[in-house]
């Protein structure tokens, strides 16, 4: 199972539509499409989903719901991705089974420790820094603590794919790599940005670009 190292994330936008949005990025070369939808209905969502799910395969990419376990599983989705305060990652792998890909959100130490405990896929560390694009916002954590908390991780023997998440930035991304993690998800940079394609682009070439230096 490979763990994008760009975990692009669609959001609830008056001018343009979820799949509209993920069309975007995939022609940017995005491969990983989170679909977060946080004011529909439940059949709403699903059209949402399935109209979502037909660019991912038309492009070749991973499909992520968020939140929505039930969703997921009725589309057959790649897999789905869980808040702190969504449904427990261990219930869902009784629900989804071992095939689909389940991700989790991380704040603090404890919640790493949890969510490799319940045998998830990757998990999303945030947020990075402010971000408009989630209410309830946890504690900023910014670039010394990943490095902690990545080091408590090794420490551990906490080996998970763990991607940053929350106001990053191009410029953010080899730091962030840096720090020894894995990716990053992003959302409205390149949801609201001019020429979404070429901002998914960039990020894409900055992460395969940071990766090639790391391993030489």
């Amino acid at each position: 199972m490979t763990i994008s190292k760009l975990h692009y994330i669609s959001q609830d936008l008056p001018h343009i539509s979820h799949w509209q949005q993920a069309r975007l990025a995939c022609e940017g070369g995005a491969d990983w499409v989170q679909l977060r939808v946080k004011n529909q209905d439940f059949e709403a969502w699903k059209q949402t989903a399935l109209q979502t799910q037909e660019v991912c395969k038309a492009f070749g990419a991973t499909l992520i719901i968020n939140d929505n376990v039930q969703i997921a599983k009725e589309i057959q989705a790649d897999g789905v991705h869980l808040g702190k305060t969504d449904a427990s990652p261990i219930v869902a792998r009784e629900i989804l089974g071992d095939s689909f890909i389940i991700g989790g959100t991380a704040n603090t130490f404890e919640d790493l420790a949890f969510l490799h405990q319940a045998k998830v896929n990757y998990i999303g560390l945030g947020p990075f820094r402010f971000t408009k694009t989630k209410k309830n916002l946890s504690p900023i954590l910014g670039l010394e603590k990943y490095q902690s908390l990545l080091a408590s991780c090794k420490a551990s023997g906490l080996h998970l794919p763990i991607v940053g998440i929350g106001g990053v930035q191009l410029a953010d991304v080899e730091d962030i790599l840096l720090a020894g993690l894995h990716g990053i998800a992003v959302s409205s940079v390149i949801n609201l940005a001019d020429n979404p394609s070429a901002v998914a682009n960039n990020f894409m070439k900055a992460l395969t670009e940071q990766l090639y230096v790391n391993n030489c």
